[in-house]
């Protein structure tokens, strides 16, 4: 059986990573992707990468409509490795640290942090409110991975693509699912 991953994209700026993300494991033979997309996602993915949401849908395996809270993805009955949220817009933290679950990418969120599964939060926002800094800290002391897409300039990126790539490596290290070629050669 494969591995399942559920990824989940809001409306933050930072859907390239999303789709580099979904392009990278869709190479994997052993994972099995589950993909919610919120409207705001939609919006971004037109504006920031020139894509529909069904080009984007089809990078997935499976994908389910924001509104449809009974998909099998919002019960802890589903099994899944863990939950990636990216980009996750502190709209969305603050309806997770809350439990207001009112559509499929919040009720996946509360599953898997209730199952005590992985759940990462690809942070989208700068500058940072003591509200946002607040939602994080909580989320974090309730298991989440918070992963704002840094800048690295160790790794000496020529683009943004290659930027976007590592960022991608990042996320997929929670999972052990990284790439060798991404890790940190030292001085």
């Amino acid at each position: 059986m494969k591995r399942r991953l559920l990824i989940g994209m809001s409306g933050a700026s930072g859907a390239p990573i999303a789709v580099e993300l979904l392009k990278q494991l869709k190479k994997r033979e052993d994972m099995e992707t589950h993909l919610i997309v919120t409207r705001g996602a939609q919006m971004t993915l037109l504006q920031e990468c020139n894509l529909t949401p069904e080009q984007v849908r089809e990078l997935a395996d499976v994908s389910y409509e924001n509104d449809a809270i009974g998909a099998r993805v919002a019960s802890g009955s589903f099994f899944t490795e863990g939950m990636i949220i990216v980009p996750c817009s502190m709209k969305t933290a603050a309806g997770i640290v809350s439990g207001y679950s009112d559509n499929l990418l919040l009720r996946a969120a509360d599953v898997t942090l209730k199952e005590r599964r992985k759940l990462v939060l690809v942070a989208r926002e700068s500058p940072l409110s003591t509200v946002h800094l607040r939602n994080l800290y909580e989320l974090s002391r309730l298991g989440a991975v918070i992963i704002p897409p840094m800048l690295t300039y160790y790794n000496h990126p020529a683009t943004l693509e290659d930027c976007t790539a590592y960022a991608a490596q990042r996320i997929l290290r929670q999972f052990g699912l990284g790439d060798d070629a991404y890790e940190w050669e030292g001085m």
